[in-house]
C-alpha cells in the first residue's frame, strides 16, 4: 500500500509517501521538510499563529512535491494520513483538513494519526521490530516512557512531571544567551566545557518510577549563571556541559528504573528492543548513555537517523499504513487535539473532542 503523510503539528511543514509491502516492510518514496526554525528564531520559541500562516502557505506545495518524488498520483494512493495531535491547533487544523479535502476528493481512507504514534511506530518503518517493545520519547514537549504492546495499544511507565528535556535544553539556552532552538547549541558548546564545574542535581535518581523531572534542574543552572555575572564563552561552555551531564546521569538512572518496570510487565522477551524517539534522540552524549544503558540492561538499542527522530510526515505516513492494515479509519468529522495522551491513541474524537491530560 501506499499512504500519504501530512505533518503540521508544530514548526515543520512536511509531506511524505511511504510504501508497505505484504511482509510489512516500509519504504520510504518521499520525505520532504520545510523547517520554520528561522521564522521563530527572532522570537526564541515558536509563535503559534506565525507556524499556523506558514503551514497555510507552504502544505499544497510540498505535497505536490512529495507526490512527485514519489513517482505516484493521488489515484494510486490506499490512503491519506495527517497529524490530528498533539499540537498547536493552528497548524494540527491546516493539515488535518489538507488531508481531509484529499480523502474527500480522491475517495481514500482518511487517517488521523495521534503525533505521538509517529515517532513510536518510526522503528517499525526502518525494520523487523516486532512488538511488545520499550520506547523512550524525548523532544520539545514529550519525555515518557512507554510500553509499546502494538499499534494503539500503549502503557504509560513514567512521564515529566514538570518540563520535557528538549524543553529544558532551549530553556538553559536561553539562560546562558544562545539562541533558538537550544538543544544543538547547548550540545555544540558542552563540548568544550567542563562538565565537573557545577554540582548541579540530578532529578529523582534512585526513585523507584519512571518518572523525570527537568524544572530543579533548570532552576539550579539559572542561580548559577546569576552567580557568574558576566558569562565569558568558557562558562558558558561549562555550564552546558555540566547541565549535559547532569542530564546524562538522570537518563541513565531512569532507563534502569525502566528496564526493570518493563522486564516485570513482559518476563518472557528474551531482548526487549528500546526505542529512542524524539528530536533529543540526535544528542551524541545521550546516545552513548542509551547505549551502555542497551548493554547494562540487555535491551536492543534503535535510534532511528536524526531526519526520523526530528518532526518529520514519513513517520506518520508510516503510523497511517499500520492503522490501515488493521483497519483503523476514521470519519471526515474527526477533530484536531491540542492534547492528546498517546495512551488513548487508539480512540478517534469526533466534534469539539475531549481535552486529555498533557501528553
Amino acid at each position: 500500500m501506499h499512504i500519504l503523510g501530512i505533518e503540521t503539528s508544530c514548526d515543520e511543514t512536511a509531506a511524505a509517501v511511504v510504501r508497505r509491502d505484504a511482509a510489512g516492510r516500509g519504504e520510504i518514496l518521499s520525505n520532504v521538510v520545510l523547517s520554520q526554525t528561522q521564522d521563530h528564531a527572532p522570537y526564541g520559541g515558536v509563535v503559534p499563529e506565525i507556524a499556523a500562516r506558514a503551514h497555510i502557505d507552504h502544505l499544497d506545495r510540498l505535497v505536490a512535491q512529495a507526490m512527485k518524488q514519489a513517482g505516484l498520483s493521488f489515484a494510486e494512493l490506499d490512503g491519506v494520513a495527517a497529524t490530528a495531535g498533539p499540537g498547536l491547533l493552528g497548524g494540527l487544523l491546516v493539515g488535518l483538513t489538507t488531508a481531509k479535502a484529499i480523502a474527500l476528493g480522491h475517495g481514500k481512507p482518511l487517517l488521523a494519526v495521534n503525533h505521538l504514534e509517529g515517532h513510536a511506530l518510526t522503528a517499525r518503518l526502518l525494520g523487523q521490530v516486532e512488538f511488545p517493545y520499550l520506547l523512550l520519547l524525548i523532544s520539545g514537549g514529550h519525555t515518557q516512557f512507554q510500553i509499546v504492546a502494538g499499534v494503539g495499544r500503549y502503557h504509560r511507565l513514567g512521564s515529566t512531571i514538570d518540563d520535557a528535556l528538549g524543553e529544558a535544553f532551549d530553556k538553559v539556552a536561553k539562560l546562558v544567551g544562545l539562541g533558538y532552538p537550544g538543544g544543538p547549541q547547548v550540545e555544540a558548546f558542552a563540548r568544550r566545557g567542563n562538565p565537573q564545574r557545577f554540582a548541579f542535581p540530578r532529578p529523582l535518581k534512585g526513585r523507584k518510577d519512571c518518572n523525570f523531572s527537568f524544572s530543579g534542574l533548570k532552576t539550579a543552572v539559572r542561580e548559577a549563571v546569576k552567580g557568574l555575572g558576566v558569562l565569558s564563552e568558557q562558562d558558558v561552555a561549562d555550564v552546558c556541559a555540566s547541565f549535559e551531564a547532569a542530564v546524562a546521569d538522570t537518563m541513565a538512572d531512569r532507563l534502569a528504573m525502566a528496564a526493570q518496570a518493563f522486564r516485570a510487565a513482559h518476563p518472557d522477551v528474551a531482548r526487549p528492543p528500546l526505542i529512542v524517539a524524539g528530536g533529543v534522540a540526535a544528542n551524541q552524549k545521550l546516545k552513548a548513555v542509551f547505549e551502555d544503558a542497551a548493554a547494562r540492561h540487555g535491551l536492543a538499542l534503535i535510534v532511528p537517523p536524526a531526519r526520523l527522530c526530528t518532526d518529520n510526515a514519513a513517520m506518520i505516513a508510516w503510523a497511517g499504513a499500520e492503522r490501515l492494515i488493521l483497519g483503523l479509519t476514521d470519519d471526515l468529522g474527526v477533530a484536531a487535539r491540542a492534547r492528546w495522551p498517546l495512551d488513548q491513541a487508539q480512540a478517534p474524537v469526533y466534534g469539539a473532542g475531549k481535552l486529555g491530560a498533557k501528553a
